[in-house]
């Protein structure tokens, strides 16, 4: 029988748990020859820095998401590493780069367990803050095997980060040789400190914009890169379509180069910047760009692909502007509804392929189709994350 792959960028060994019937199952990994889709010579592994969360997930499968003041039992009970900086940082580890860690855990149980995860996995936790008592970040999610969705209730760790416990010293020796920088903007305070430094060494940043937190927009100033969730960018700009907000977006940040939005079994949209300036070339609106590439997908193929419109051009949005760059879709695979486990950690695994693609050197027409079938390898879609 042919076993379904389960999401194995996550990276905290299952905790004992008593049950009145069995116990969780422990989780699979995937085999190390993730590391194959990756074109890139091995020898040599750049080094990223992530600064956000890290947790442990309690992930409880029911038949369908239950009414107010239901009593309902699990299916299945799983405990894994969460966190997007951890989850992300796992992936770009299993996939060859040379990851480092910023962020804070307690000197608990789950605490130790997550460090000890990461450091089995290849991720550089010197620089995390382990407080003396307290308790480490966990996170209660219901799977809901109807509808395939999750829903997350997060018990923040306690006591908080403080900027101040991320030393000058620490944070230079974080930052040595680093490659890239990425933030899922959780610890917003520490993280701009880093920012702020990695800015001040050209050091570019990824970041991660799941939806509207305390400091995004200021972590946003110094992005080099975005990836963003489906609802992210009209509720940040208020713009009427993802189109015409990808548009605003690159206007209104213009140290970033390029910003994707993913979008569930749609897969994913990319609107890069050009290196030089279109502004005599027509203009093209950026929703007829969008439907034109859509003509152009081939729907007989159930694999990852990528459709790119002509470089530099200028393109437009209805009461927004115009800017000088190019429009990308990327697809995502498909994957039948029996063979999907959740969705939990998707956009992260996205992420860390991304990581992966702009520390190698990746070109865009393959990172996306790449980040698309690692995510695939996992066995599960980049859903509306």
């Amino acid at each position: 029988r042919k076993e379904k792959m389960m999401l194995t960028l996550l990276h905290i060994p299952p905790l004992p748990i008593n049950s009145p019937s069995s116990p969780p199952p422990r989780r699979r990994r995937c085999p190390p020859p993730m590391a194959a889709f990756a074109s890139a010579p091995q020898q040599s592994k750049p080094l990223v820095l992530g600064c956000g969360a890290v947790s442990v997930d309690y992930l409880a499968t029911v038949a369908s998401f239950p009414n107010p003041d239901d009593k309902i039992r699990s299916l299945a009970l799983k405990v894994e590493g969460g966190g997007n900086a951890g989850n992300a940082l796992t992936g770009a580890a299993r996939l060859g780069l040379s990851p480092r860690i910023i962020s804070k855990a307690s000197n608990d149980a789950l605490g130790k367990s997550i460090l000890k995860e990461l450091q089995d996995d290849g991720v550089d936790t010197s620089y995390m803050t382990v407080a003396d008592g307290g308790n480490s970040p966990f996170t209660y999610i219901i799977v809901d095997n109807q509808t395939k969705t999750r829903t997350c209730i997060h018990t923040p760790g306690y006591p908080p980060m403080k900027p101040e416990e991320l030393t000058k010293e620490n944070l230079f020796a974080a930052l040595h040789g680093v490659e890239m920088v990425y933030f899922d903007v959780r610890l917003h305070e520490t993280a701009l400190l880093v920012a702020e430094e990695a800015s001040q060494r050209k050091i570019p940043i990824l970041v991660d914009a799941e939806k509207k937190r305390e400091g995004l927009d200021d972590l946003l100033n110094f992005a080099s890169y975005v990836v963003c969730s489906a609802k992210f960018p009209q509720a940040w700009t208020g713009a009427s379509s993802t189109p015409v907000a990808l548009v605003h977006m690159l206007l209104r940040l213009p140290n970033l180069k390029f910003v994707i939005v993913t979008r569930g079994e749609k897969g994913c949209l990319m609107l890069e910047r050009s290196m030089t300036d279109a502004s005599e070339t027509e203009e093209t609106d950026v929703e007829d760009l969008l439907e034109s590439l859509e003509q152009k997908v081939d729907l007989s193929s159930s694999m990852a692909k990528c459709v790119a419109s002509k470089s530099n051009l200028r393109i437009s949005a209805d009461g927004v502007g115009s800017m000088s760059g190019r429009l990308i879709m990327g697809t995502a695979e498909d994957i039948p509804s029996e063979e999907l486990i959740d969705t939990t950690g998707a956009g992260d695994a996205f992420i860390g392929a991304v990581l992966y693609g702009l520390c190698t050197g990746m070109p865009v027409e393959k990172m996306l189709p790449f980040a698309a079938q690692v995510v695939r390898r996992c066995g599960i879609w980049v859903l509306v994350l």
